[in-house]
């Protein structure tokens, strides 16, 4: 990449309002600023997000977020080259909140409106941040997806196995929920698990016995259920080592079908014969201290390069997005005002849908 493009990236596609200014050269990319606007507090009285909430929330921080993220920059809007905004998929209150606001922003200056998939921005961050070359095996592991995929380029993702119910990162805020633990859950049942004895109680390893990638994490919720409920019913009560080792027990049982799965995908993508093997794991469950040691000790296994975003990345952020829209700019996929916000928006268009389909397409 020999052309310097410094662009303006906005993400509002679930609880977080974000903005930041990536600049893109012969060096690689900087991030030159990344501001995100949390909702946690918004919707901490109702044990999940609540969309029309997040919606308003957005709506009043968006513009704010963008004024913060050219400040920390140091930069104006006539030093940019670009703006891109998340157009999907998501809550469509919040999509719509970023894409009408990036909408403003270029119909006033000019500047070229790139349009990019969420998950795009999440599959390409390791080439923000380890410069990646094509082809790598990414695992795109959140709140609402979880998916391998092989990235062949900026706009060509091979969707080889997912989630067929919940995604991981909604299992660990479901666990969270039944466990009285603060949300988003992640955090908080990680930490608790730190304590706790991953044997006590037996989880089971969903579609572990199948042939393929796809995973199932919606029984592993339910038996943690009835784990809970059991003892409650024995004690009357959980203590603090109960609720540490279902905690435990329950990721351990998330480490090991990601883990397992993996090592599928891995054989899949390696009969490719990259020249550079490499596999990515992004999202907000990325951000899971065992999740990552237990991926990075099986590419050593592989021999083959592991690479993880830093922390700040693995959730929503804004810089993700302005990096894709970069690179969909060098190929001049641009958009004009007829973009649309999108509540579904599939990675691989030729892929099966794996949570069903509706009027408005693919969920995943």
């Amino acid at each position: 990449m020999t052309q310097t493009l410094t662009l303006l990236g906005i993400e509002s596609s679930c609880d977080d309002t974000a903005a930041a200014v990536v600049r893109s050269g012969a060096d690689g990319a900087l991030i030159l600023s990344s501001f995100v606007w949390g909702q946690t507090a918004l919707h901490a009285d109702f044990g999940g997000v609540v969309p029309e909430i997040a919606a308003r929330a957005h709506a009043e921080r968006v513009d704010l977020c963008v004024e913060r993220a050219l400040a920390e920059a140091d930069l104006s809007l006539s030093d940019l080259d670009g703006i891109a905004v998340t157009a999907g998929p998501g809550l469509i209150g919040g999509v719509m909140s970023g894409v009408m606001c990036a909408k403003g922003l270029a119909a006033a200056t000019g500047l070229p409106l790139i349009g990019v998939n969420h998950l795009a921005g999440h599959a390409l961050t390791p080439r923000l941040t380890d410069n990646l070359a094509f082809p790598y095996l990414m695992l795109l592991v959140s709140g609402g997806h979880c998916q391998f995929l092989i990235v062949h380029g900026t706009d060509r993702f091979e969707r080889i196995g997912g989630t067929i119910d919940d995604a991981p990162g909604e299992a660990f805020d479901k666990t969270a929920k039944l466990l009285a633990l603060p949300q988003p859950g992640g955090p908080h049942v990680e930490r608790e698990a730190r304590a706790g004895d991953p044997r006590r109680f037996p989880m089971p390893r969903p579609l572990m016995d199948r042939p393929g990638c796809d995973m199932s994490f919606s029984g592993l919720k339910t038996a943690l259920l009835r784990a809970r409920d059991s003892v409650i019913a024995e004690k009357g009560g959980l203590t603090v080592a109960d609720r540490a080792d279902l905690c435990a027990a329950f990721q351990l049982a998330v480490c090991d079908i990601l883990v397992g799965k993996s090592h599928r995908a891995l054989d899949n993508y390696l009969a490719l014969r990259p020249a550079v093997p490499a596999f990515a794991v992004a999202g907000g469950v990325a951000a899971n201290g065992p999740v990552r040691a237990a991926l990075s000790a099986l590419c050593d296994e592989h021999q083959t390069r592991f690479t993880a975003p830093p922390l700040s990345l693995c959730t929503d952020n804004a810089a993700m997005i302005a990096y894709a829209g970069v690179e969909r700019l060098l190929l001049g996929l641009v958009d004009d005002m007829r973009l649309a916000a999108r509540p579904r928006w599939p990675l691989d268009p030729a892929a099966p849908a794996l949570l069903g389909s509706g009027k408005k397409g693919a969920k995943a």
